[in-house]
């Protein structure tokens, strides 16, 4: 196979092929994909959506996962409040984490994007106003993006990955793959 699987995980499905040990079955990414030897390169949450890419070229799944190659991931993230210039400064500069400081990230803020219907739709709340951010790291620690917004004091309500390096998932409805 040349190049990546590029997949659109859908909310609540997990980044691997099997969820042994669960007593309730959660859906997985056999679910969706049926190609022989593929395997994820990195993981994303099974409570965030958007690109996940696989391969069957361990240097190729190296190089995506591995964050020594800083390869740029890209997350538009709907956080719960109004973020300050000073809130993103902070993001920019890098924030300090349970686990230490993040490098410095890319953020700005969006108008909410065009994307598919959540299944399950976000909680609103109509007293407090939300935001959409395009968050740009090139790192990738367990639950990142998600801490980084809690840090700043904007818990995150929606996150989609959205790119890794060159591959998008722009195009590709949730639950939809296709090859590079």
């Amino acid at each position: 196979m040349t190049g990546p699987v590029l997949f659109n995980k859908p909310f609540g499905v997990l980044s691997q092929f099997t969820d042994r040990g669960s007593p309730t079955a959660r859906a997985t990414l056999s679910d969706f994909i049926d190609l022989p030897g593929v395997y994820p390169a990195g993981r994303l949450d099974g409570d965030s959506e958007g690109l996940l890419l696989l391969t069957d070229d361990g240097r190729l799944q190296a190089r995506i996962a591995d964050p020594k190659f800083k390869l740029p991931k890209t997350y538009l993230v709907q956080v719960e409040g109004i973020p300050s210039d000073e809130a993103l400064d902070r993001l920019r500069t890098g924030v300090v984490l349970s686990d230490g400081p993040t490098r410095s990230a890319e953020v700005e803020a969006i108008d909410a994007p065009a994307l598919w219907p959540r299944d399950p739709p976000i909680r609103f709340r109509a007293s407090v106003p939300d935001r959409w951010l395009r968050l740009t790291i090139r790192e990738g620690r367990n639950r990142q993006v998600r801490r980084m917004t809690a840090a700043i004091g904007y818990p995150t309500l929606r996150l989609v990955r959205w790119s890794v390096g060159a591959w998008t998932v722009d195009g590709i409805s949730p639950g939809r793959w296709r090859r590079a």
